[in-house]
């Protein structure tokens, strides 16, 4: 393009001796908030000042596809003008393509915060702000140094460029830099009139012959583009964490162990991401003096939300000075939160902890990590780095809780303040090394209806549940692990009359009760000194004298099942609880043992009337093959045979009848055609059953 004006009263630059590229290509952003200050000025005449200084090209790429006006600053400066408009995808990919024979890419990156221009900074090696001295531009500055930093960019890469300054009217410049975070590189003279000719002429200042204070200034910060490598991050390669190793891409050591490390001997080579956040995490450690955190510290939570923010902030430096820039934004956030987890939470498991789909971590030594999502094991990627980095989260784990694992006591078993159930296990009891078992605790309150979107019972169930419990009887729901039987055991209990008083009794509690007259309560395992122990029994004995209207346990695991059958004899109607049993069948097995654990000699037949006479319905629920959790029986115990084996009446069964393409189960709810005998009295007090509910046949098909 032509100038307005002819170039008669300008001066052509002396020519410079060109010197050769002081390394490898870098890449410039000048980008400006607040519009107006000069950025694409100053930009071009960067640019054509170091094409003249300089044997390879320079270039200037303009990312405002409307606005295109660097084309006319340049002149015939001979720097490479890119017409392209480019996006977030393609300038990557331009860059590269400039990089192999420019010695410097300026970058207008405009005054927008976007995809494109979030994108150009992440390929770049500095970023200019440039900044008028006024309020509004400073503020709008910090501003951006601020939208910077929660993008994870290094504040090391940003400089600022003060145009116009020591303007009349206008903030001194020393005011500018104490209230700015980063170095202000430059300070430009204002000088309208030499920058309307320049701009008209269609010549660069720094070209220009004349072009007085505003030109040295210019020079000489190009000059510190050229003589100040230290301005300057470097790049990491980029890293597709789909490709990278699975065993080493969490391989990071925690702050009580730092010998898990393993820097100092030799080790199986890694990647280099992996590598570079071991060495951030022993400065970070180091910086910090994390070692001698105290762990109360990570229980508070505003505590430990502010050392983790002023963690993160150092950790970007690190990551800036050890390793180099990593250009991908999500890289860079992912990199991050790897390495405080490491410091500051439970490294690999913290991930999985957040996620609202695990139901149950389970670690298996280093190599392994399953989790079971909608009722499925899962393999993940995620790895130990070594069997001393996974005792040390295990001890981060229990540590607060006040128990402790070694090899004088190799299994513990606790509760986490989230309400999550943990289980550890080392060697020398466990002969693979070290075992972790977490089963999540869920705050999401499941109700009947959910249980019926799930397909685990039918709608003539979920009201003979929901009846059975109103009418205060007696209920023991059994299952194998994991089929839900907690699950089932909390949405019943919603069916208590709200002025009743329950009192819960659990190993680890879980339930989850909404009634306002609830008290819940936990047995307490003996501390370190195997002192202090409270048991389940203890409780039971406990809650009998606190006037209750329910007594609701956990799971009957022990001696205070004969209690608990003691309790339902004299009185105490509408008890729930679980137990882990195989079949119906198999819970008054289970129930022979528990009791016999009590240490009271009493005959199996005395002890299966107690059963009968106790308990009036058993529901069994299980998990099965697709993942799927069902209510397969609701039964009455009706007697004793002549051999002293329990009799049951079927109400309820689930039918399986094969596996769909998809290998999810088929089945149907059915009625079999039993009438509960305590169907009339459910009757008299005015609950909503009749004998037709329970007539024989095929339900919902699930």
């Amino acid at each position: 393009m032509r100038p307005l004006f002819g170039g008669g009263g300008a001066k052509p630059a002396e020519p410079t001796e060109k010197s050769s590229s002081p390394g490898p290509c870098r890449v410039v952003s000048i980008f400006s908030p607040k519009g107006g200050v000069g950025k694409t000025l100053i930009a071009a005449n960067l640019a054509a000042e170091l094409q003249g200084r300089l044997a390879n090209p320079t270039a200037l790429i303009e990312l405002d596809a409307i606005r295109r006006d660097a084309s006319m600053l340049l002149g015939s400066s001979g720097v490479v003008c890119v017409p392209d408009v480019l996006t977030s995808h393609s300038l990557p990919a331009k860059l590269d393509e400039l990089r192999s024979r420019c010695a410097f890419i300026f970058i207008d990156a405009g005054g927008i915060l976007n995809a494109l221009s979030v994108t150009a900074f992440e390929q770049s090696n500095l970023i200019l702000i440039v900044a008028t001295p006024d309020l509004v531009a400073v503020r709008h500055t910090q501003e951006t140094l601020e939208r910077l930093e929660a993008l994870k960019f290094p504040l090391r890469m940003v400089r600022i460029v003060l145009n116009r300054a020591e303007s009349q009217g206008h903030l001194r410049s020393r005011d500018v830099r104490e209230h700015l975070e980063v170095e202000v590189l430059a300070d430009i003279p204002s000088d309208g009139k030499r920058a309307g000719l320049s701009v008209n002429r269609g010549i660069p200042l720094v070209l220009d012959g004349d072009g007085g204070r505003i030109k040295e200034a210019l020079q000489h910060l190009a000059k510190s583009l050229l003589e100040r490598p230290e301005l300057y991050v470097e790049h990491c390669p980029t890293v597709d964490y789909t490709k990278l190793p699975a065993a080493p891409a969490e391989g990071l050591a925690v702050l009580t162990r730092p010998d898990a490390l393993g820097l100092g001997a030799a080790s199986p080579a890694r990647d280099p991401i992996t590598d570079l956040k071991h060495r951030v995490h022993a400065k970070l450690i180091e910086r910090f003096d994390l070692k001698r955190l105290d762990l109360k510290t990570l229980n508070d939570p505003q505590k430990a939300q502010s050392l983790r923010q002023r963690a993160e902030a150092v950790s970007l430096e690190l990551l800036d000075e050890e390793g180099g820039f990593v250009e991908s934004r999500e890289q860079r956030q992912r990199l991050v939160k790897e390495i405080v987890d490491e410091a500051l939470g439970l490294g690999p498991l913290e991930e999985l902890l957040e996620d609202q789909t695990v139901s149950d971590i389970l670690v298996n030594g280093t190599e392994q990590i399953y989790v079971e999502r909608r009722g499925k094991l899962l393999l993940t990627d995620k790895r130990f780095s070594s069997n001393d980095q996974l005792l040390a989260i295990i001890e981060r784990i229990i540590s607060p809780l006040g128990r402790r694992i070694d090899e004088s006591t190799p299994m513990v078993d606790a509760r986490l303040p989230d309400g999550s159930r943990v289980n550890a296990i080392i060697p020398p009891l466990s002969l693979k090394g070290a075992m972790l078992s977490i089963r999540k605790f869920t705050r999401e309150k499941y109700g009947m209806q959910d249980l019926l979107g799930f397909g685990s019972l039918d709608e003539r169930m979920a009201v003979f549940l929901e009846t059975i419990v109103k009418a205060r009887k007696n209920i023991i729901i059994s299952g194998g692990t994991g089929s839900g039987k907690t699950t089932l055991l909390n949405i019943l209990s919603a069916s208590i009359l709200p002025q009743e008083r329950i009192i819960t009794i659990e190993d680890a509690a879980e339930l989850q009760l909404l009634q306002a007259h609830w008290i819940p309560l936990e047995a307490r395992p003996p501390n370190i000194e195997g002192r202090g122990a409270v048991t389940i029994r203890q409780l039971f004995h406990n809650a009998l004298r606190m006037r209750p209207d329910r007594i609701i346990i956990g799971e009957c695991r022990g001696e205070e099942t004969l209690d608990m059958l003691q309790a339902m004899n004299t009185g105490h109607d509408g008890s729930l609880t679980t137990l882990h049993a195989n079949s119906p069948q198999d819970v008054i097995t289970r129930l022979d043992s528990l009791v016999l654990m009590s240490n009271i000699e009493l005959p199996v037949r005395s002890i299966r009337e107690q059963i009968v006479s106790a308990i009036h319905l058993i529901i069994h629920t299980a998990r099965l093959s697709d993942g799927s959790r069902k209510i397969t029986h609701i039964s009455e115990l009706t007697g004793l045979d002549e051999h002293d084996n329990v009799t049951f009446g079927d109400v309820f069964l689930y039918r399986q009848q094969g596996m769909s393409p998809t290998d999810e189960v088929q089945g149907t709810f059915q009625a079999t055609g039993y009438l509960p005998s305590f169907l009339e009295e459910l009757k008299a007090g005015g609950l909503p059953v009749s004998e037709s509910m329970f007539k024989s046949g095929e339900g919902a098909e699930q």
